[in-house]
């Protein structure tokens, strides 16, 4: 490989919300890779900080032309630069969004097991998350269409929000599923927003499809957050965008960022988005790859070591969503005493709402060396616990 993803970075005492906890602990849970970022946007960094001013930033052309470049190579959908509006983070587009095109008391439709943030995205916004559990099989999740036209269909459900690609389950939603989605948001005037952070975070030979792309329906009746954050390991610049297509739609949603104030970029936030998908292609392909393998390596220890724990398939992101339900049905516990006698730190899988009790969540975004010792905990955990 030309890029290096085995060394083992210290990250401690760097204010890393991942690793400030006490010496000796793993953390595997919050979605953060332990990898430096390309190269190609370290210098990016390293060019824009040595002009030494860092005043008040507008949206150049090359910041539009780099985001309608890469979803139009990478994904094969064009989008148009008026659909496009900066914006800080998904996480707060998806607040503002929620705060300002629902009412209060109104429902918001999430399918769950789901990125827990969702859940604060709506509650503290004073609305009500509507759950639509997806089916579990005992190896893959599904949608369960007739509840999710039940709880779209009510009066008070005015907006969803779609996890694409699906985190926790590592779930890509083909485009016939989208489209049903779409046409039966359309039909009951329900407004999609489609997360599509993970999207570039997919295994090698598999590939994500834009809600947006995929009827005129899903297009006219979406707000899609993406960024290049995730996928490169710069979340704390704080660079996204939303794609709208809709006029209307847009220029809502565009006076929700502004009022809000999170519709302006810091002095980074526009030359790390444009390196990133100007150069970062074979970096991401590497990245890829390697997290492909490690995804592997997973699912073969736990099929060797803990043949009770199995690991879901996972076509997206770095995260796996474990299937602990034949040792315990409560992963709250499970994992504090897993921290306790080992140190690795995973995710309780109660906080992503749905069956999520009896699964816990492992982060693979790190150096074979720490994903090694970080199962061999998890075993040594799952022992103590018994």
């Amino acid at each position: 490989m030309k890029y290096d993803f085995d060394t083992v970075i210290n990250r401690r005492n760097t204010n890393s919300l991942k690793w400030d906890i006490a010496e000796g602990e793993l953390p595997m849970w919050v979605a953060d890779m332990d990898f430096k970022t390309a190269p190609e946007i370290q210098k990016a960094i390293l060019d824009r900080a040595g002009h030494g001013i860092f005043g008040y930033n507008i949206i150049p052309e090359k910041w539009y032309d780099a985001y309608i470049e890469w979803w139009e190579e990478r994904h094969k959908f064009s989008i148009k630069k008026d659909w496009l509006i900066f914006c800080t983070g998904v996480v707060p587009a998806i607040s503002s969004v929620v705060r300002k095109l629902t009412t209060a008391a109104e429902n918001v439709l999430i399918q769950t097991p789901v990125y827990n943030i969702f859940f604060n995205s709506i509650v503290n916004n004073g609305r009500n998350v509507l759950q639509s559990p997806l089916k579990y099989d005992g190896s893959e999740y599904t949608i369960d269409f007739d509840d999710l036209e039940s709880k779209l269909a009510l009066p008070q459900t005015t907006m969803m929000i779609l996890c694409n690609p699906h985190n926790p389950v590592g779930k890509i939603w083909d485009k016939e599923t989208l489209a049903r989605i779409g046409a039966l948001c359309r039909k009951h005037n329900v407004v999609v927003v489609s997360d599509e952070i993970h999207c570039d975070i997919t295994n090698p030979d598999r590939e994500y499809v834009p809600f947006a792309s995929v009827s005129d329906e899903c297009r006219d009746n979406s707000i899609t957050c993406i960024a290049p954050t995730k996928t490169f390991n710069i979340a704390g610049l704080q660079t996204a965008a939303v794609a709208v297509p809709n006029e209307a739609l847009r220029n809502r949603v565009n006076r929700a960022l502004n009022t809000d104030e999170i519709a302006e970029p810091n002095s980074f936030a526009v030359d790390v988005a444009v390196a990133a998908f100007k150069y970062g292609g074979e970096w991401l392909d590497e990245l890829r790859e390697y997290i492909f393998a490690n995804k592997n390596l997973v699912t073969e220890f736990l099929a060797d070591k803990l043949p009770k724990v199995k690991a879901v398939p996972s076509d997206a992101t770095y995260l796996m969503w474990i299937d602990c339900q034949q040792v315990t049905d409560d992963t709250d516990k499970l994992t504090k005493q897993i921290r306790q006698s080992t140190g690795l730190y995973l995710s309780a899988g109660a906080q992503f709402g749905g069956n999520g009790k009896g699964f816990v969540r492992l982060n693979t975004a790190c150096s074979r060396k720490t994903l090694n010792e970080g199962l061999e905990r998890f075993a040594k955990g799952i022992e103590v616990a018994r």
